[in-house]
């Protein structure tokens, strides 16, 4: 049996950086208006460089660390809910950028959740003998759909992208645990982006409420389906909404006192698809999290989706 397994991380931020001072000679907020309710310091936010762009950085970076050249990837998967074109996806468009010759290519929006989505479905792929070599990016401009006139909003969404490579292995050597999936669609209109001008809108209580009370159970049932208890996780990376979202989960998981918990939101914002890749890519980078290392990756937020698993550091 074919598994697989993810082999090297990348991660790119554009330059600018936004603080919450900054921001307050835009809106009426500042820094501990800010910091006392979604935690966040500061976020990267694009200029010059488009989803592309921000893309094929962390992908070269990726590719780069696993000894990988683009004619060896024939699966190229991008969650992401800010592409402006529709066709070609962003993933095609990254592809040729890179060089990659002939590869399946697609794109997947289920917004904060995307990334473990898309991770799932390159390593169904690769299980089911349909690929061999993926690479799959979680990248957004979000900054592209803030009304920066709305406190409640600009203060909390940011710009990047982080990159995955996976190659299949024997089943005995799998790197990445069954998916747990789904969605509350009912309650899918508490995060929309949504005009021919998209802009973003959140309820905030109601996404709070729904992440703090219904994600810990599901996150159990992700470690449960991988044979773990949270007990044993090195690390849990969660999509980087809110501090103190992040923090609730984290506290009702039964982690390890010394497991790592990613708190990337201080520094990155809200990056949507991009935070969980961007988050996880960092802490290998810096030597937080090691090589074989199982750590709980989990995405909620836009259209109610949810998605997690284990996986294994590369």
């Amino acid at each position: 049996m074919t598994a697989s397994r993810i082999v090297a991380l990348g991660h790119h931020q554009p330059p600018k950086v936004l603080t919450n001072d900054d921001l307050s000679a835009l809106v009426d907020t500042d820094d501990e208006w800010i910091r006392s309710r979604v935690g966040i310091r500061t976020r990267h936010i694009a200029e010059d460089e488009t989803l592309v762009d921000l893309a094929v950085g962390a992908a070269e970076k990726a590719l780069a660390r696993a000894g990988v050249t683009p004619d060896q990837v024939d699966l190229v998967a991008v969650a992401t809910c800010t592409a402006v074109e529709r066709s070609p996806s962003t993933a095609a468009a990254v592809a040729a950028r890179l060089g990659i010759p002939a590869p399946a290519a697609y794109e997947l929006n289920t917004a904060c959740s995307g990334f473990s989505y898309a991770l799932a479905t390159a390593d169904h792929a690769i299980r089911a003998g349909a690929a061999t070599r993926a690479l799959v990016i979680g990248v957004e401009r979000m900054s592209d759909l803030i009304d920066w006139t709305d406190r409640t909003t600009c203060v909390i969404f940011g710009d990047g992208a982080g990159a995955a490579v996976l190659e299949a292995v024997p089943d005995e050597r799998a790197g990445i645990g069954p998916v747990v999936w789904g969605s509350e669609p009912e309650k899918g209109e508490a995060v929309a982006i949504s005009g021919w001008k998209p802009v973003i809108s959140q309820q905030g209580q109601t996404v709070f409420r729904w992440a703090t009370t219904q994600v810990a159970p599901l996150a159990r049932k992700a470690c449960e389906k991988a044979g773990i208890d949270p007990s044993e996780l090195r690390g849990f990376v969660a999509h980087q909404a809110n501090l103190r979202i992040i923090d609730a989960i984290a506290g009702k998981l039964g982690l390890a006192e010394d497991a790592v918990v990613a708190r990337d939101v201080v520094d990155s914002g809200n990056t949507s698809a991009a935070s969980i890749p961007l988050a996880l890519s960092k802490l290998v980078e810096r030597g937080e999290l090691h090589s074989g290392d199982p750590v709980l990756l989990f995405g909620f937020g836009g259209g109610l989706a949810y998605a997690g698993q284990v996986v294994h550091c590369p």
